[in-house]
């Protein structure tokens, strides 16, 4: 090739040579295994072929592209198949997934070391947890917090008898199953901290189902030890009820009384958190290129990105070359829990971070690349992924079937929602006798009210269908379930969930049209109209009101009236629809019964997935 970048007669030969080399493909045993994403440049250093004929190829194709450009996996099949080069697509990673402590392919059990555990901090708002970690690190952080709750994740090393516990301390089970939603194993043991006073309370036992859909182990702080109506014999009791037996009542799960005010109890929780890491023997390797977790990113003004980074694996030094996500740089200052700067940061610790060129997400993999041009190569095909990694990610009751069919389920995870506690038990108990031969059904969490992002998080994390039964959703949450992927199931009547849920069980689920909100608005006023009847005053919140639609009648979250809408107008101008940020006069075919702050909900029914 010339230095213009034109063929010779060289590159003339090697066209001649090139069936030899295909051959040669062809007989290889094992597929090329390519990444979802990849620039033009990595397709043809992996194809071995000069990137100037793979672009040749992909403009036969109709594709124009640069060598730095991203193409996706099935553009790079057109050109692998050109070649007669046999190609698959490699997995998503589900390294996270697997306990931290797996000695990584490769490695030498002489450089595996013992490493700081990583705990979180979970409970009911209020039962003290970040008075418990103050109380720990002796500081005065819990003061600093705005009105007393913690509004961020922090991360905090203290020591035991000089080993080294790293803390996080969140806003509550939803920020740590927000993360773990993302494919980031961060944690290693969970904190629950009840309040010895009031006992176990809702986001309690959401908490515990939380960490337990996380798989790690808990240890119970019974907290507020110091008070006169403390009671840690009741607040055992209850923790039994949630399946959780104490060692003092003859079970497998440490409790651990103590006082975040007083400072009792506190050398024995941290003795036995220094135990249960013991037990899991939590190693890495200090020694090779560091990989780790975004644990928070915010945009200082005067700083950039500044990324607060939890090391899980090798050590991260300044200077390196880093990639999370969609984002990258180059380490430019670290500062350590304490505001202390850094050169290095081990396994297991975390710390400040300075360098990216824009904010990465909570939950981003971080890993050290060997060049700024490699680190931005690799950026651009995480963003990518990013994107796409949202969308589908859960199962629908529909893909259970197909997966039943072909043995792949054995679990079928199920968040749970109900109006009243008495219909979440009975839901509950309905669907855990469900048993087939090749899959069970597993309830990761059951609570009454509306579904919550903290139940689509849940269920994002945990590859789970929200079920909810004579309740509806909040409005957030519903958004939240569309972009993460995850399908809410309605239902008003039981015996329908439960046939629905079997049905899927035993590879028999017939399709199904499922509701879709069209709109919301709520009502600000009511009319008298003619002969009778009320008109609402509305304003709409979201999406659209369309006239001769279905639509609910909401109040304090529960349904009262299902109707459609007769008429819809705008001053007194009948139109067909109206949409959001407008006000109309809704008229709903026999119903006269408005409250003002009612919400209207119009809805249509589509098949298949949410």
């Amino acid at each position: 090739m010339t230095s213009d970048g034109q063929p010779t007669a060289v590159d003339d030969a090697s066209e001649t040579s090139r069936p030899k080399r295909t051959s040669e493909r062809r007989a290889q045993t094992r597929p090329l295994v390519l990444p979802e994403t990849m620039t033009v440049q990595y397709l043809s250093e992996v194809l071995n072929q000069n990137p100037i004929d793979v672009i040749k190829q992909l403009m036969r194709n109709g594709i124009m592209a640069s060598m730095n450009q991203v193409v996706d996996y099935q553009v790079a099949t057109l050109v692998s198949t050109a070649l007669g080069i046999r190609t698959s697509m490699a997995e998503a990673p589900t390294a996270a997934k697997e306990p931290l402590t797996k000695v990584a392919e490769g490695q030498d059990d002489a450089d595996m070391v013992v490493r700081p555990p990583v705990v979180t901090v979970l409970g009911h708002v209020d039962h003290g947890k970040t008075s418990l970690l103050d109380s720990i690190k002796n500081s005065q952080v819990a003061d600093r917090e705005i009105g007393g709750i913690t509004q961020h994740i922090g991360a905090y090393q203290v020591e035991s008898d000089g080993n080294p516990i790293t803390f996080l301390d969140t806003p509550g089970h939803a920020a740590f199953t927000a993360i773990r939603a993302r494919g980031a194993r961060v944690t290693d043991i969970a904190v629950l901290v009840v309040a010895a006073d009031d006992g176990i309370m809702p986001q309690t036992m959401e908490a515990i189902n939380h960490a337990k859909a996380a798989e790690v182990p808990i240890v119970v702080a019974i907290n507020k030890m110091d008070l006169p109506g403390a009671d840690p014999e009741r607040v055992k009791r209850q923790l039994s009820e949630q399946e959780l037996l104490v060692e003092d009542w003859g079970g497998d799960v440490i409790s651990v009384d103590v006082s975040a005010k007083t400072g009792d109890g506190i050398d024995s929780l941290l003795e036995n958190l220094l135990l249960v890491a013991e037990i899991g023997e939590l190693k890495a390797n200090p020694n090779r290129s560091a990989e780790g977790v975004v644990i928070e990113a915010k945009l200082d003004r005067k700083r950039g990105p500044s990324t607060t980074i939890l090391v899980q694996e090798g050590t991260l030094n300044v200077g390196d070359f880093i990639v999370a996500g969609g984002a990258f740089g180059r380490v430019k200052a670290m500062t350590n829990d304490q505001g202390k700067a850094v050169q290095s940061v081990p396994p297991g610790c975390p710390a400040e971070i300075l360098g990216f060129g824009s904010v990465p997400e909570a939950g981003d993999r971080l890993s050290v690349a060997n060049s700024e041009r490699e680190a931005r190569g690799r950026a651009e095909r995480g963003s990518k992924a990013s994107s796409q990694s949202t969308q589908g990610r859960a199962l629908t009751l529909e893909e259970v079937v197909n997966q039943v069919d072909t043995d792949e389920v054995k679990e079928l995870n199920l968040v749970v929602k109900a109006d009243v506690q008495g219909s979440v038990e009975a839901v509950r108990g309905a669907l855990e006798k469900l048993v087939d031969e090749d899959a069970t059904v597993r309830v990761l969490h059951a609570g009454s009210g509306a579904v919550t992002e903290s139940d689509i998080l849940l269920a994002s994390a945990s590859e789970a269908i929200v079920i909810s039964f004579s309740i509806g959703s909040e409005p957030s949450a519903e958004r939240l379930a569309d972009r993460m992927g995850v399908e809410i199931r309605h239902y008003n009547i039981i015996y329908q969930l439960i046939d629905d849920v079997e049905k899927a069980l035993h590879g028999m689920l017939d399709p199904v049209y499922t509701e879709v909100i069209v709109g919301r608005a709520e009502v600000r006023e009511i009319f008298e109209g003619r002969r009778g009847t009320q008109i609402a005053g509305c304003r709409v919140s979201e999406g659209r009101m369309v006239r001769n639609a279905d639509v609910r009648v909401m109040r304090d979250g529960q349904a009262i009236e299902d109707s459609t809408i007769s008429s819809l107008r705008h001053f007194r101008d009948e139109v067909n629809e109206m949409n959001a940020g407008t006000e109309c006069g809704v008229i709903l075919q026999g119903f006269n019964e408005y409250q003002e702050g009612d919400i209207l909900e119009v809805h249509r029914q589509e098949r298949g997935r949410r």
